[in-house]
């Protein structure tokens, strides 16, 4: 084992110094995707905070690559008020594991099927208000079928030399978190 993931591991451990009891939480809003809650919170000093958190079953999205190429999703995003290019992905449903959603949402955005995912990295876009988090796989082995994309999920499938990707994340033309852990986290383990 690394002596540097060992210094990684004692800095998350837990500390009495730094951590946060909630008093009291209430739920004011709950929706199909995710819920709101506001939270009282005694701090280590003992004062006292207010944390609105965003609750969310989390994600799951795939890097695929064929002939030196990134698969990419084009979408309208309304909360950005713009169109964005991201790793094909989606939400987990109700118990379903996050290979298994990363594998549904490649065959329904794209139409790709893959022999074997492999785990790349699991990342939180911010969590200091969401416990959202995304599992984003690399495929092995993709197949060509027909996209089934969900009601009401108008998406184009681009596909971008590896290097252009890798380019674009660095020039912020790709700033989806996933995205960029993806591509980033595939060049970095040897995948592209």
């Amino acid at each position: 084992m690394s002596e540097g993931l060992d210094a990684i591991r004692a800095a998350l451990e837990p500390d009495p110094a730094l951590a946060e009891r909630v008093v009291s939480a209430e739920r004011p809003w709950e929706g199909r995707i995710f819920s709101v809650e506001q939270l009282d919170v005694e701090l280590a000093d003992g004062t006292h905070g207010w944390r609105d958190l965003v609750r969310h079953h989390g994600g799951a999205g795939v890097v695929a690559v064929m002939d030196d190429r990134v698969c990419l999703v084009r979408q309208w995003r309304v909360a950005l008020g713009r169109m964005t290019l991201e790793i094909p992905a989606g939400k987990v449903e109700g118990n379903e594991s996050p290979d298994a959603c990363a594998a549904r949402e490649l065959a329904e955005e794209t139409g790709l099927v893959a022999e074997r995912l492999e785990l790349l990295a699991v990342q939180y876009g911010s969590p200091g208000f969401t416990d959202e988090h995304t599992a984003v796989y690399f495929a092995h082995g993709l197949a060509r079928g027909p996209a089934r994309p969900d009601e009401g999920e108008l998406v184009n499938v681009v596909w971008v030399p590896i290097e252009d990707a890798i380019e674009a994340v660095r020039a912020g033309l790709i700033d989806d978190a996933k995205t960029v852990t993806g591509i980033l986290a595939a060049k970095a383990f040897g995948m592209l």
